[in-house]
């Protein structure tokens, strides 16, 4: 301060012909001595009187300070009711922005509603979910902790504590608090205190060996020389906080350089300083110091070969903030002098004399005061008394030789344009660790991909336990909140990060499977048509003209249109496959059942009807098996017509069957009516079994009724097997199994009707003739006789 008023008054153009002087009280941080300071400045004497100003001289232009927040509060009740200008350089408390309740306070350094702010965000920019919150119990703490607080819970943050240093007690509960860090998991703390009262704390913490957390610093000690001292420096290296802008003063060092203790103003203040910077005791005092120094100051000292603490200028933070306090007021006063009379901004255009001003009317200079500081910020009030929020985020680091320093490493400014208000340079940043690398401060681990966080009852949101997801669900990001389902053409992959496309199924002629049954198929349909063609060939011998050639011949075609229909059930499910593979199926096999079971009932008729006196001669007339086929066709075509009418098949997407696998199946539409059809099936070569095997034991020169009864079994044998055999398959392999049941169930039919016939027609003519058929059949007459 003394700098500044100096700079000032050898300003030529900033208040020329007029001379500063201040008035320095010392409040020791002590309330009441604030109080008795600022009724005493307002007094102009020794001894307070309230509302009274007894110095007749020039008038009190302003007061700078408090630093500490809640002495500045009961001063600013004080100077607002005579609105003084008031301007502290250290004072934060968001509180103090209350214009309803501080009319003529403003101040140089930003409020703690910016840096609170600023502090979250720091906590989030690191990843920080779990964080322990220290203040001091006083205005400063409480508000400034509130704020942070709030920001951090809001952006989905977790508090493990928050603690208070209790100012009234001596050892400012310091015991507990450390007990508290050193318990929790939480492995980053904030504190917001004064480094006076900071300083009890950390002597516990080295008591009691807390490690290994990272310290959050507000302003109030970031850069604090009190606690940056090697006593600490194990303790806390790598903290990491806001701090004031730091500005250069062209002259500054200097300056105090230039001090000894034989200056009068300040005297005492420069013998405590000299004692310390020295290491040495006044002989005409008692000590002023701690130091146990047995030299002497002489106070001849030289300081420019001294570099400690106090005469470091590199980087000035508080100290700047009082120089730019002084520099605003003076500002003020050249406003106010440079007023011209008739456009001033008081009643009717008047001004004010710059030897006779009122408090208030300064004041209104204040609030309008816009200028450029040393390091190129502009500095102005806005409507609450606070300057623009610039920060800088320093690192304590170790140097070499072992102590401290703090490295700017990003910036706050509410200022600068969206993007770019908060900024950090994390590569330059050491932690406790000694690494580079982030720490961790969380209540539970991340939940990786694949799971999801389970909230723990009675637990801030925090803290959590990972679930994995259900099967078929996925989370692909860390620490996900919900699970979702992939889509239906898509699959969870083992460790349920990601979604894989599920792969298609179905019964293809590209797979070896396919092929088989499809080359199966069309081989076995030639069968039946060799065979038709060797009946067309003897047709005019015994045993074709005996077996009613006619319906033999539409068998051997229903056959071989029976080994084809399975390919339909082979390719991709078009929706026209889907809609005729049953029907065409159900209808070829009704014509080929319902032919045997015309020829086992005309067999029967006709063995009937040679007996004398019968009546079934009329109906041995082949008319009378068509009737047979087409009556029992019809009932299958109708069954068949009602299926495709009220709900017909149609392809489907099965993903429920197979994990990862789309099944390309055709739905039947109603299952009733497809396995009404198949019964129907099974109810003709039922009746078709029963009849022929009833008459077995009939001339074999009239009848097939043996051949018919093994068929028949041969067939129901297969489709029975068959229920739950599709039943059990999955898939491709459902259609694969019906295939099979065709095919055998079609053989069945070949082999058992036909190659008998086949063989005595190729390899035995001789008994392909009448006489051995009639010798045969009186061989077979005589025995019954």
């Amino acid at each position: 301060m003394r700098f500044a008023v100096q700079e000032i008054n050898r300003d030529l153009e900033l208040l020329p012909n007029i001379t500063l002087g201040l008035h320095i009280y010392d409040s020791c941080t002590v309330i009441q001595w604030a109080v008795a300071g600022t009724l005493q400045v307002l007094t102009g004497r020794g001894t307070p009187v309230p509302n009274f100003r007894c110095h007749r001289g020039v008038p009190l232009a302003a007061v700078i300070g408090h630093s500490v927040s809640t002495n500045t509060i009961l001063m600013a009740h004080i100077l607002g009711l005579y609105r003084y200008p008031q301007i502290s350089h250290f004072s934060t408390s968001a509180l103090l922005s209350d214009r309803t309740q501080f009319h003529s306070f403003f101040r140089t350094v930003p409020s703690d509603a910016f840096q609170s702010q600023g502090l979250a965000q720091l906590v989030l920019h690191f990843g920080w979910t779990w964080v322990g919150l220290v203040a001091v119990d006083n205005d400063y703490g409480q508000q400034g902790i509130q704020v942070i607080r709030r920001e951090i819970l809001k952006a989905g943050t977790c508090v493990a504590f928050t603690e208070y240093i209790r100012i009234n007690q001596t050892d400012r509960n310091a015991p507990h608090i450390a007990r508290v860090i050193k318990e929790s998991t939480a492995k980053a703390v904030l504190i917001f205190s004064s480094d006076i009262d900071l300083s009890f704390l950390l002597d516990e913490l080295l008591r009691q060996k807390v490690t290994g957390k990272i310290w959050l610093a507000s302003e109030a000690w970031a850069t604090s020389p009190f606690v940056s001292v090697d006593k600490y420096s194990g303790l806390l290296s790598g903290t990491i906080g806001f701090a004031l802008p730091s500005g250069t003063i062209p002259g500054f060092r200097e300056f105090l350089n230039s001090i000894n203790p034989s200056m009068s103003a300040g005297g005492e203040w420069v013998k405590i300083f000299w004692e310390e910077a020295f290491s040495c005791k006044f002989p005409d005092q008692k000590k002023l110091t701690g130091s146990s120094a047995t030299k002497q100051c002489t106070g001849a000292e030289n300081l420019e070969n001294t570099q400690n603490r106090f005469n470091d200028v590199s980087s000035l933070r508080v100290t700047y903030s009082v120089y730019n306090a002084v520099r605003v007021v003076a500002k003020a006063l050249q406003d106010l002098t440079d007023c011209r009379e008739g456009e001033g901004p008081f009643s009717h255009g008047r001004c004010s004399d710059i030897w006779s001003f009122r408090p208030w009317q300064l004041l209104h200079y204040v609030k309008k005061v816009r200028m450029r500081t040393g390091s190129g910020r502009e500095l102005f009030f806005n409507e609450n008394g606070d300057p623009p929020a610039v920060y800088d985020i320093v690192n304590w680091q170790l140097s070499p030789e072992g102590g401290i320093k703090q490295v700017k490493v990003g910036s706050y400014d509410t200022g600068a344009p969206i993007g770019q208000v908060f900024t950090i340079n994390a590569s330059v940043v050491h932690w406790v660790s000694g690494g580079k690398e982030v720490p961790l401060s969380v209540c539970s681990n991340s939940c990786p991909p694949g799971f999801r966080k389970a909230t723990l009852g009675g637990r801030p949101i925090c803290c959590f336990q990972c679930v994995l997801c259900p099967q078929g669900e996925i989370s692909n990001q860390t620490d996900s909140v919900h699970c979702s389902k992939c889509p239906w053409h898509m699959w969870a992959n083992l460790v349920q990060d990601r979604c894989l496309p599920k792969s298609e199924e179905f019964l293809s002629y590209e797979e070896p499977l396919g092929v088989t049954l499809a080359t199966t198929s069309v081989s076995s349909s030639l069968v039946p048509v060799i065979i038709f063609a060797l009946f067309i060939h003897y047709k005019t011998t015994p045993i074709v003209r005996a077996n009613n050639y006619t319906l033999s011949c539409l068998l051997l075609l229903s056959l071989s249109l029976c080994f084809l229909c399975s390919l339909a059930f082979i390719g991709y499910p078009q929706p026209e496959k889907c809609l005729l593979r049953q029907v065409a199926f159900g209808m070829v096999f009704s014509l080929c059942v319902s032919c045997i079971l015309a020829k086992t009932i005309m067999v029967v008729i006709a063995f009937k009807a040679t007996k004398p006196g019968s009546n079934l001669r009329k109906w041995t007339s082949p008319r009378v098996s068509y009737l047979v086929v087409i009556f029992c066709i019809l009932i299958q075509t109708f069954l068949c017509i009602f299926w495709l009418s009220f709900s017909p098949p149609f392809p489907e997407h099965n993903t429920q069957t197979k994990s990862g696998v789309i099944i390309i199946e055709c739905n039947e539409g109603s299952p009733i009516i497809f396995w009404c059809m198949l019964g129907y099936l099974g109810l003709l070569a039922t009746v078709s079994f029963i009849v022929a095997f009833l008459a077995r034991q009939l001339p074999d020169s009239f009848n097939e009724a043996k051949f018919i009864t093994f068929s028949m079994l041969a067939f129901l044998s297969v489709w029975v097997s068959y229920i739950p055999a599709s039943l059990s398959a999955r898939g491709k392999y459902t259609v694969a199994m019906e295939i099979f049941a065709i095919l055998s169930s079609s053989w069945a039919l070949v082999v058992c009707m036909f190659v008998p016939k086949c063989f005595i027609i190729l390899f035995r003519p001789d008994m392909n003739s009448r006489e051995h058929l009639m010798g045969k059949d009186r061989g077979r007459t005589h025995k019954v006789k």
